[in-house]
């Protein structure tokens, strides 16, 4: 897992793919976090993200460093409404504040990914399959 967050905290604008349907919808990210031993990810309960992920929770992120690397992280969304997890966010990530003033705001989300896997590739190797 360290890998991972090490990876997509290098690379900080990833991209979660969801679906709508049987259409795919896909946009950038940029928090991450490890808590409790978990990859940890949020959003706003107000977003169309949020209706897709609690419809259908199976997701794919992908991000590319300036190396020509990926990652592909699969996985399902948990949203955790544990308000310890919603105060290290804010720790973590102090620009949260500016969009939702405080950890309790009812629209702020966390989520968690289950039954997750990671490769990493890159056009000159194969692909490498990363510890969660």
């Amino acid at each position: 897992m360290s890998e991972i967050l090490k990876f997509l905290t290098e690379n900080p604008t990833f991209y979660i793919a969801t679906t709508d349907g049987d259409q795919p919808r896909v946009r950038p990210f940029g928090f991450i976090m490890e808590f409790e031993g978990r990859l940890y990810f949020c959003t706003n309960n107000q977003k169309e993200v949020y209706r897709q992920l609690k419809s259908n929770p199976r997701l794919e992120i992908s991000a590319t460093s300036k190396d020509n690397e990926w990652i592909r992280l699969s996985g399902k969304a948990v949203f955790d409404g544990n308000p310890a997890a919603k105060v290290k966010a804010f720790e973590a990530a102090p620009f949260l504040a500016q969009l939702y003033q405080t950890p309790e705001n009812p629209i702020f989300e966390v989520f968690y990914l289950t039954d997750a896997r990671a490769t990493l590739c890159s056009m000159t190797g194969a692909p490498r399959a990363l510890d969660m």
